[in-house]
């Protein structure tokens, strides 16, 4: 004979597997859709030139959960002019950001290869048109070398400025039933002037944005960024 106990256990597993199944992510959505990240990044802008480098912080073992991670990783450095300070762009592109696989952040990385973090703080990034990216920045020293870091996450259509808000933004993006994709998109600066060097990578992270064609910035900034800078002219 059936106890009210156990009706009420069976029904609570059956709201559990309810609630499992509406977690779980049924589809992909990816705002990189067929373009290559090779392809709409520009190599060059303005006044900044590139050139492409493996010389950056950024963990690419062979079957290592970064190689799981991200499906296209660029490295470059943009200069202004030959002798001038170089930013260090990385960008790392994943398909499948889930409870396995998610955007690693660089306050994880870095210690990771041996540098101390210090000044790590929700920041803005301005762009042109109005529109704002949240971001962070942050200086990591370690080994003679200091760092200063503005890098922002995309998760999907959210851009968290910490790792408790990725974790909210992945479950609010698998309630919809949806697999997106991410992306880091990281400017540093090595030097000892930590306000110059923050300056310097804002000033190219922003410029860069801008000289992407309007229709590729929602891979990088997200779909209501990108069209707020294109309803603004630019």
């Amino acid at each position: 004979m059936t106890d009210r106990r156990d009706i009420l256990i069976g029904a609570a597993c059956v709201a559990t597997a309810a609630l499992t199944y509406g977690l779980a992510p049924r589809r992909r959505v990816s705002l990189m859709g067929r373009r290559l990240l090779d392809q709409i990044i520009p190599r060059s802008f303005a006044n900044w030139t590139s050139r492409d480098t493996t010389d950056l912080v950024a963990p690419t073992e062979p079957d290592s959960l970064a190689s799981r991670l991200y499906g296209v990783t660029i490295g470059r450095v943009y200069q202004q002019a030959p002798d001038a300070p170089g930013v260090m762009m990385l960008l790392a592109h994943g398909d499948s950001q889930t409870d396995d696989l998610q955007v690693h952040r660089p306050e994880i990385c870095y210690p990771a290869f041996g540098f101390a973090i210090s000044d790590n703080h929700a920041t803005e990034l301005a762009l042109p048109g109005s529109a704002s990216v949240p971001a962070r920045s942050m200086v990591a020293q370690g080994g003679g070398r200091r760092e200063t870091i503005l890098y922002w996450t995309r998760l999907g259509e959210f851009l968290p400025q910490d790792r408790k808000q990725q974790q909210l933004d992945r479950m609010r993006t698998a309630m919809k039933g949806v697999v997106a994709d991410g992306i880091l998109a990281r400017f540093s600066v090595a030097g000892p002037d930590a306000a110059y060097s923050l300056a310097l990578a804002r000033t190219c992270a922003a410029a860069l944005v801008r000289a992407m064609a309007p229709g590729d910035r929602a891979a990088l900034i997200g779909s209501s960024r990108a069209a707020q800078m294109q309803r603004s002219g630019v």
